[in-house]
Order: structure tokens, then sequence, then C-alpha cells
């Protein structure tokens, strides 16, 4: 049978199309322009289609936009906080027109949707960020920060749904809001919150969603809240798997579990309203607000910008059909050995960070703090610092003693026995991992970047990584750090020996070439090193000798428990 215009677009539980249509849109997007996805922007595509962000059913046109902005409703009066539009550069938008169609793809090409243009403007940021945060705003608006570019245009339109994004991971517990309202109604669940948390949860936690579940007659949907930059982490990975074991402990009628692609926006009360419809959508009836100005620590004191959310969301309640629910603060009581709730206004501690920290210093978790599942699922990630993968950054300029200390250091490191240690010293990565590079300040930034990403996979294999770059440059080093904290230590020792005395030593007869004209670009000569601000160590090896500068680090990593 053929396709006919009679086979209805979609479905109403998505905005998937016909298998039938599908294949027609696929064979016509061979002639239309494509965008790739960012991760924020996969999560509110993968929202419209699975219908999370009904009533929508594509990116926000401009009328709705400006409605949005104003008075927090689309055109027809509908609800809606926040603008859901596709950001894109300035180049793609110029060559776009009204009425065409655009293939939208995720970051490999894949196609998953069509858009049909229906409009095309350049927003007014400032404006923007102004409508959303009050006139004293500054910070980024809603969807220049999703699109990663400075000067976004939006796009807006009707979408066609090809194929949800592509994941792999607990994919039992990703249903779409069809499936979970389904499943509420297969069990006779009439009154669910939904609970969402960006961290692990333990005892405090569950005591606290007993009594509320006992005082509200409701049972539990557990959501991680998940950050875009977490996808195919080890932080999203051990965040679910506590949720699960957490979930665990409740009886199996009272709680369950489901992952969402939401991200959160961090957009004040209007990113609560917005969470409301998206709960509502899945079919809950009451919605947890945590206040998260008090994370570390948490008070049950309510911050201004809690008591906000707490406030627009009961003002509108009769619109969202979400009741919201104020945390409360659980302390234990010794007598009982149980958590109760404080009356007292006084700070609660943040038993997750607690918990980490135990962890982490190698120290039993007390029974009372959390669960055993739970705490078998973080210890995998949470490891004591001498069990952790470490990165040692040494940088400074050409001559000052860098390469020496590292190979003592090496030596001195694998003598310990305790871990593997790899050396990735300057002139070892420039020969065999950034051979085509030149000196000009990008691709110095660029060879620090690998440098970073190489160190990142043996640290996340507990694996030393000795690093003796030059890095110049204070942006290359942060993304260094950022890419090997995320599985382990890392310890910046700034080789701080003044440019004079490598002068001196100039070994290589590179800072005679510089001073005679005839090498440019030479660091500490025509080309700036920026010095770090805060390293963990700084080492002048003008004034110790290699191995009293290899027993200084020796001697800190001792002292913070890396050895």
């Amino acid at each position: 049978m053929q396709y006919t215009d009679s086979l209805p677009a979609h479905d109403a539980e998505s905005l998937l199309v016909h298998p039938r249509r599908a294949e027609l849109l696929k064979e016509q997007a061979t002639g239309f322009k494509s965008v790739n996805l960012n991760p924020c922007q996969l999560c509110d595509l993968e929202m419209l289609l699975n219908r999370a962000f009904h009533p929508l059913d594509g990116y926000l046109g401009r009328k709705d936009y400006e409605s949005v902005l104003s008075d927090m409703r689309l055109s027809d009066g509908t609800l809606w906080p926040l603008p859901i539009c596709l950001g894109v550069s300035a180049e793609f938008a110029a060559n776009l027109e009204e009425g065409e169609c655009v293939a939208v793809r995720d970051a490999e090409g894949f196609m998953l949707a069509v858009l049909t243009v229906s409009d095309i403007w350049k927003p007014d940021l400032a404006a923007e960020a102004r409508a959303i945060h009050g006139p004293e705003a500054r910070r980024e608006p809603v969807d220049a920060c999703c699109c990663g570019l400075g000067e976004p245009w939006y796009i807006g339109g009707r979408v066609e749904g090809v194929s949800y994004p592509q994941r792999y991971d607990f994919t039992d517990i990703r249903l779409t809001p069809a499936e979970v309202r389904r499943s509420f109604a297969q069990k006779g669940r009439r009154k669910v919150m939904a609970v969402q948390a960006g961290r692990p949860l333990h005892r405090a936690d569950r005591a606290m969603l007993e009594e509320i579940a006992r005082e509200q007659g409701v049972d539990l949907l557990l959501s991680p809240q998940l950050r875009p930059s977490m996808y195919f982490s080890v932080d999203h990975f051990s965040l679910v798997r506590s949720f699960r074991q957490f979930t665990e402990t409740f009886p199996r009628s009272m709680a369950s579990l489901n992952l969402t692609p939401w991200f959160e926006r961090r957009m004040g009360p209007r990113g609560a309203l917005l969470r409301a419809v998206v709960n509502r959508n899945y079919g809950c009836t009451h919605m947890l607000v945590w206040d998260g100005a008090k994370a570390e620590p948490r008070r049950n004191i309510l911050s201004e910008d809690y008591e906000a959310h707490i406030r627009w969301l009961a003002d509108h309640r009769e619109e969202t059909g979400i009741v919201s629910v104020a945390e409360h603060c659980m302390v234990l009581d010794p007598a009982s050995g149980k958590y109760v709730r404080s009356e007292t206004g006084v700070r609660c501690a943040n038993d997750h960070n607690a918990v980490v920290d135990l962890l982490t210093r190698g120290e039993p978790v007390p029974e009372w703090m959390s669960f055993p599942g739970v705490l078998e699922e973080l210890s995998r990630t949470y490891k004591p610092r001498w069990k952790q993968g470490i990165t040692l950054f040494l940088t400074g300029l050409s001559g000052a003693g860098k390469s020496t200390l590292a190979k003592v250091l090496f030596v001195k490191l694998l003598e310990l026995n305790s871990r593997p240690v790899t050396l990735l010293d300057g002139d070892i990565v420039r020969t065999n991992l950034s051979s085509e590079l030149s000196f000009s300040r990008e691709h110095r930034n660029l060879n620090v970047t690998r440098i970073g990403f190489v160190a990142s996979e043996i640290v996340k294999n507990g694996g030393v990584a000795i690093c003796a770059p030059i890095a110049p440059y204070a942006e290359s080093r942060r993304q260094a750090r950022e890419a090997v904290e995320e599985y382990g230590g890392f310890v910046e020792i700034h080789v701080s020996t003044p440019l004079a005395a490598c002068e001196r030593r100039d070994r290589k007869g590179i800072y005679a070439k510089a001073r005679a004209g005839i090498i440019k670009g030479m660091t500490g000569v025509d080309d700036p090193y920026v010095e770090p601000e805060n390293p963990e160590l700084r080492i002048d090896t003008s004034e110790l000798s290699p191995d009293e500068a290899a027993h200084e680090v020796l001697l800190y990593l001792r002292e913070h428990r890396f050895i």
C-alpha cells in the first residue's frame, strides 16, 4: 500500500510520524539543509517528540516566543513559562527561508526529525534575560546557553519526528510520558509525587519522602536529574545506579524509577513552572520542590528564591494540575535512632556531601547515614584518594626543569608500585601526538587539550599521568583540569624557575635563537607565559636539586593522601 495523506501525521502519544511518512521524509531529506544538535538541544527535541512538552508541536515561533516572555503564555492563552526555540548560527539562519524544511540530526548526523520553518529571527538576548530573570538580570538567556553560540538566531516551526534520539543506557527505565501514565493506571496510582534530584539520596531523604507520602497520600516517581554534560560520564551511571538502590528501599507499590531527557535550566520560578507542566504530562499530581539554594548545607528555612518557586507553583496550580510540596529538614533523633522533622530552623547537614567525604577519605560510613546498596554503588566512583587515578601537571618555561622533575617523579612513583605510571613529557607528546601542530596560540592550546584527554583516560583507569608541557595559557590548563577531575585527582605544579635561570641553562640553544630573531613566538621572549594563579605547588628548580624538588611533590601527595 502506498502512503496516502489520509494516514495520521503522528499518533496522539508522540510527534513521531507514521513509518511510511518517515521513509518519505528520509528520502526527501537528501535535499534539506541540516542542523546538528548539541546535548541540551537533543534533550529539548526528545521532550517535544515524546510529548513531555505537550501542547507544543514544535519549536516556538516568534509570536509565541514574545507572548511567553511577556505573559508566560502561548499566543492562544495556554500557560507556558519558558521559550523552547532552536538556536542556530547567524550563517545558517541567513540561508534559510520560511516554509523551508530542515533535517534535525544528532551529533553523529543521524536524522531524528524534520522541522518546517515558520519563523526566523534574531532575538534580543538582553531583553530575554530580563524577562526571565528580572530587570537586573545578567545571566545568559535560555536558548543561548543551550546552543553554545554567542549570538544565536532562533528558528521555530512544526516538528515531524522520525526517531527518538538513540540512547543505549538504562533502556528499561526510559519510559515516555504515555508509558508512565499507562503504568500508573494499571497499578491504580491516582496520586503520584514527582521527585527529581541531581545527587544520590540517603536515609534522611527517605525519611522525609516517607513522611510526605503518608501525609499527602501519594506514591513516588523518582527521577535522577541529569546534566547533559554527565551523559556517558562516570557520574551519570553512578547517579542512576544509586537511584536504583534507593528506590528498592521502598515497597514496590509505593515508588518507581524513571529517566527523563530533562536538563535543569536553572531558570528560577519559570523553570519550576515548566517542570510542573512536564511532571503533569508524565501523569504526576504532586511535585517535590527542593530548596536548591540550601543544597550545601540544606536548611528548613526557605530562601527568597525558594519561596518564589512555591508561590508561583501555588498560584498556577489549577492550570498545571500540580500540587507543590516543600522539602523539609530531617534530623537524627539520638534516642530512637530515627530521623524526625526538625522544627527549630537549625542548619541540617547535607548527608551526601558527608558520605562522599567519608568515602574519599577511606573511612566507614555510619549505618544511620545511608543504605548498603547506595554506598556500594557510590564507592565505585568515590574511591579513597590513594586508590584514585591522579594527574601531576607540570607547567613552566622551557628549561625550567619540568622534564627532569617529571622523570624523577616517574621513577619514584614506579618504585612505590601502587599504580601504573605514564610519562607525558612535552617533547615526547609533540613528537608522537601533536607532530602536525605549529606553535600558534590555537595549536598550543590544542596540544594541551590533547594531553588533558590522554591524562583523563589514564586517570579514569586508575593510573598516574605525569604531564610536563610548557602550557603557557590559562584556558587550556583549565580545560585539562576539568577533563581529569571528572575521574580523579589533578595536581598542578608550577615549575616557577625564573626566565633568567632558564636562559642560563638553555641546553637546546633556543633562547639564544629567539633573542637573535631566528625563532619567533618563543614563550617568555616574544610570546607570553601566563603563570597559574592557584597551583597546588610552586617549585623553583634554581633553588632545589631534582631529588629535592621530587621530595616536595611526594610530601604533598602524602599529606593529601594521594599516596
